[in-house]
């Protein structure tokens, strides 16, 4: 096991400190570990509960004419092997959409995760997780315009394009691989660590020329560097510290921010958890972030606010976020009995 483990760190080390040639960019979340099973595949099942249900929504730069939306949808759950004590899997299914510009070019996937963790203590868990999936990208001509609509005095939609398109769509293969290391000291003292590669294996696509060139090289791979980190206070109040580096192509980014949780009710039945932080993104963007949990519903809100050159000549100021995920914890059966006698 332990050569498997260390197989698994150089590989991931290779691959992301590795030269490769990048060309586009992926989906992102400000509040990215609300949405796991995109930052890796190794954080699959990684949580205080047995089932997990998420969504998320991102509506960015809507007020200028390159508008970005995002959507995914995702489950994941935990697997208990029969008489093992040292180990458990997680099990995971995602969905994403991701539409840019007046092109409408899209992006979706569907991708079945699985992890393996392995319980090296009471207080630490390593996670080895892989993904793979189907997606398709494309994009829609009938919302573009061309300068040979341009009739010398204004714009007529009647004209012809001049263009040609054998077809405005193409799949590929989806494919990653992620580590994780977790410390838990107790449920609300923890904290995660690890690294992911997205788009491994396989040759994507591109739109060139009027033509779809079946074999333009790898698709770009992105690799990120996270850590997710809770610390319990006092009785009533935890501080989260979370940060995420991403890389893929030219682009770059750092994420990192904190969330106070505030316990405003402890009662079973009634547990209310109110979260209250900010963010900061190294593209110059900053999100507070706020978040309510009752019982095993959490609903969190963000706000990009946008402080680039870019803002200060649109009216562009950034935009909203919003993630919803529910967690089922089942009742364990005890394993030894006794029997109360009655009186």
């Amino acid at each position: 096991m332990r050569k498997i483990i260390t197989f698994s760190i150089i590989i991931l080390t290779y691959l992301f400190l590795g030269k490769s040639v990048l060309l586009a960019q992926d989906l992102h979340y400000s509040q990215f570990y609300h949405s796991p099973l995109n930052v890796s595949p190794g954080l699959t099942g990684l949580f205080n509960g047995d089932q997990r249900y998420m969504a998320s929504v991102r509506d960015q730069w809507r007020a200028v004419p390159v508008p970005w939306f995002s959507f995914s949808l995702g489950y994941d759950q935990k697997l208990y092997p029969k008489k093992a004590k040292n180990h458990f899997y997680g099990i995971g299914l995602m969905f994403n959409y991701d539409q840019q510009g007046d092109s409408r070019l899209n992006l979706s996937n569907l991708n079945i995760a699985g992890n393996y963790s392995r319980i090296l203590s009471k207080q630490h868990i390593l996670s080895l997780g892989a993904l793979i999936g189907y997606a398709s990208r494309g994009f829609n001509m009938e919302t573009l315009t061309w300068d040979k609509q341009w009739n010398g005095r204004n714009f007529d939609a009647n004209l012809a394009t001049g263009e040609t398109f054998e077809s405005t769509r193409f799949n590929m293969m989806e494919s990653a691989i992620g580590l994780n290391y977790l410390f838990q000291k107790s449920s609300r003292t923890n904290t995660k660590i690890g690294t992911s590669i997205y788009h491994i294996l396989g040759n994507g696509s591109q739109f060139e020329n009027g033509n779809i060139n079946r074999n333009p090289g790898k698709v770009p791979s992105r690799k990120s560097a996270y850590f997710i980190s809770n610390w319990k206070l006092t009785s009533g109040l935890d501080i989260q510290f979370d940060g995420l580096y991403q890389s893929q192509n030219s682009y770059s980014e750092l994420l990192f921010g904190s969330y106070l949780n505030i316990y405003v009710n402890k009662k079973r039945g009634k547990q209310t958890n109110l979260h209250v932080g900010a963010g900061y993104r190294t593209s110059k963007s900053l999100y507070p972030k706020v978040a309510l949990r009752y019982n095993s519903l959490f609903v969190a809100l963000s706000y990009d606010i946008d402080l680039s050159e870019f803002s200060f000549h649109t009216d562009n100021k950034g935009g909203p976020e919003i993630h919803v995920n529910y967690i089922l914890t089942h009742v364990k059966p005890g394993k030894d009995f006794r029997i109360c006698p009655i009186f």
